[in-house]
This record gives structure tokens, C-alpha cells and sequence, in this order.
């Protein structure tokens, strides 16, 4: 019978696969054939990494395995008194907590400190390429008012980033979706910071509050449905946030991919 082993290990890169096999065989370099099988790969920032792996061939046969220890001796066991039991603690008292008004629990947490690092870390990474000069800052945004949740909200400010922009903010959506992958596969899980320009979001979602006042008083008159034009979801959801309150319109989106827009509509 052979007395070969062989295995595949996987590493970071090809010398860290090659250490994790020789650990795994209990061998030296020189006792085992080395192929490697994929050089894996980095990606680009993290997206599209690949392990690097290995086969190793063990020329040698495994140790045998160490005979088992004696049995000890059992000694004479003498009776001991049995101990009491300790008092059991006293449960802790549980402090209620008022439900809000609107009868529904609301899922306050407070902004990911571990996501914020990252994504200031991959934010500056992706500055640097694009040769843009630029500082961070960070703020926590207030609750959402349907989920009382918080998110870091990452400002980039500096002279001369309406680049980073676009016509509508379609550049700074693309920079926020790509920096969230990013972010995403490095921790694992989804991430939800947002990513701002100068303070543009705050200055777009003040415009479109006053443009859905303004859009509601002139439906109100008129008695006649009016269309917004396409906007992206988080601008739909500003509009559709403006106005379910109000006692005399409602709204409604209509339309597919990025051709959906709101509808007002009277009550």
C-alpha cells in the first residue's frame, strides 16, 4: 500500500496556502511535492478576490499515533457530605418600555462605527484613483422616521466636486452604490451608509419637500392628478414622505426601471 498523502490547502496567497498544508501534514518543505493549483487572485479593492491553492504530495508515511496511557489506579472513594444547592438568584426586574404613539415598535439602533471606518477608508481609496483632492466628514443621520434607524452619512467637501456629482446626482448615486459593494464585501453584510457631496442630499430633499407642497396645493385646485418626473428611489420616497399626511392628496409611483415617477393625486 502507498504510503502518500496528498491534500489541497488555500491561503491569501500561494506561500500562505503552501504553510497552512505543511501544518496540516505535520511535515517539513522538503518532504512533500508542491503543484499549485490556482495563484488566486486580489481583485480590484477587495471585489473579485481568490484564494490562492495548493497541492501537497507527502512523501513520507504519517507517525503512528502514541500508545494510549496506562489506566490509572482508581483510588478508595470515601462518602463526603453532599453540598446544599445555592440560592438561586432573584430574577432582575424588566423596565417596561412606553410603545410610541403610533402603536408600532420603533427599531432605533445607532449608526455602525465598524461600517463608518471602512467606508472612509474606501471612499479615500477611490478619491485617490480618480486624482480628486478632497476631506471626509462624518455625521449620523437623524431617524428614519419609519424605522427610527440611523446611518453614517460621509460628506465629501473641497473645492470644485460638482464632477462628483453629475447632472440629477446620478455620479454621486453611482459613487455611493459602488462604495457600499466595496464596504459590503469587506465586512461581509450589507451596508447602508450615505455618501454626500458639499451637502447636496440635504439641498435636494429640502427642493423636493417644497416641490411636493407646491405640487399638492396646485392638485388641490385643479382636482386633476399631477406626474413628477423620473426620479430614483430614495427622491420617490421624499416625495411619497412629504405628503402621507396630507388630509386632501395622496400619492402614487407608477412607470418601470428608471422611468418611474410619483403621481399626486386628490383624495
Amino acid at each position: 500500500m502507498s504510503n502518500k498523502r496528498e491534500i489541497q490547502a488555500r491561503g491569501s496567497d500561494v506561500e500562505k496556502a503552501i504553510q497552512a498544508g505543511l501544518q496540516k501534514l505535520g511535515v517539513s518543505r522538503t518532504e512533500v511535492i508542491i503543484e499549485v493549483v490556482d495563484e488566486g487572485s486580489r481583485g480590484l479593492l477587495g471585489i473579485g478576490s481568490r484564494d490562492a491553492v495548493v497541492r501537497l504530495t507527502a512523501l513520507s508515511a504519517p507517525p503512528p499515533p502514541p500508545p494510549p496511557p496506562a489506566p490509572k489506579p482508581v483510588p478508595q472513594q470515601t462518602a463526603v457530605p453532599t453540598p446544599k444547592p445555592a440560592p438561586k438568584p432573584a430574577p432582575k426586574k424588566e423596565i417596561a418600555v412606553p410603545a410610541p404613539a403610533n402603536g408600532r415598535e420603533a427599531e432605533i439602533t445607532d449608526a455602525d462605527p465598524e461600517e463608518k471606518e471602512m467606508a472612509l477608508k474606501m471612499i479615500a481609496t477611490l478619491l485617490a484613483k480618480m486624482d480628486v483632492e478632497a476631506e471626509l466628514a462624518v455625521s449620523v443621520s437623524d431617524p428614519d422616521d419609519l424605522t427610527g434607524r440611523r446611518v453614517n452619512v460621509i460628506d465629501i467637501e473641497g473645492d470644485d466636486l460638482g464632477v462628483l456629482i453629475g447632472p440629477r446626482g446620478e455620479t454621486l448615486n453611482s459613487i455611493q452604490y459602488l462604495t457600499r459593494l466595496m464596504v459590503g464585501n469587506q465586512l461581509q453584510k450589507r451596508a447602508s451608509f450615505v455618501v454626500d457631496v458639499e451637502g447636496y442630499r440635504r439641498r435636494r430633499q429640502q427642493a423636493l419637500a417644497r416641490l411636493a407642497e407646491r405640487m399638492a396645493k396646485k392638485v388641490v385646485t385643479r382636482r386633476s392628478p399631477v406626474s413628477l418626473e423620473p426620479m430614483p428611489p430614495h427622491e420617490r420616497r421624499i416625495i411619497h414622505m412629504t405628503l402621507r399626511d396630507n388630509d386632501e392628496v395622496y400619492t402614487q409611483s407608477s412607470g418601470e426601471g428608471n422611468r418611474r415617477k410619483v403621481r399626486i393625486l386628490p383624495k
